[in-house]
């Protein structure tokens, strides 16, 4: 669990992140500003969590960039707990928060995790 509490603060600046935990599962939440269920993927492997997504930006035509610090896309790789597993874990996007709940489980074996949600 250590290893995820340390990558989790090592995220993107612009990232946010709250790890909880229950006697059966993990819930990691992401604000995730503009992304939709859509536009996510994430993935558990070799006891690891991958998460790709991408986030919609609007640009009035009669605007040009002076400074862009949102990121369009995010692609995070977290070290999970030994005992988290993406055998049937679940996933839900609304409003562009990202919410995963990896259950707990003696191993970790690969799995890809359904995202919900608008």
């Amino acid at each position: 669990m250590r290893a995820l509490r340390d990558a989790l603060r090592s995220l993107p600046r612009p990232v946010h992140a709250d790890l909880r935990e229950s006697p059966s599962a993990y819930l990691l939440v992401l604000d995730l500003p503009g992304a939709t269920a859509a536009s996510v993927e994430a993935s558990v492997a070799g006891g690891h969590l991958h998460v790709e997504a991408t986030r919609e930006k609007a640009v009035p035509t009669d605007f040009t960039y002076v400074a862009e610090d949102r990121d369009l896309f995010l692609d995070v790789d977290l070290p999970l707990p030994p005992d988290a597993t993406g055998a049937g874990a679940e996933g839900s996007v609304e409003r562009g928060v990202l919410e995963l709940r990896l259950p707990k489980r003696d191993a970790s074996p690969s799995a890809t995790i359904p995202i919900e949600g608008s």
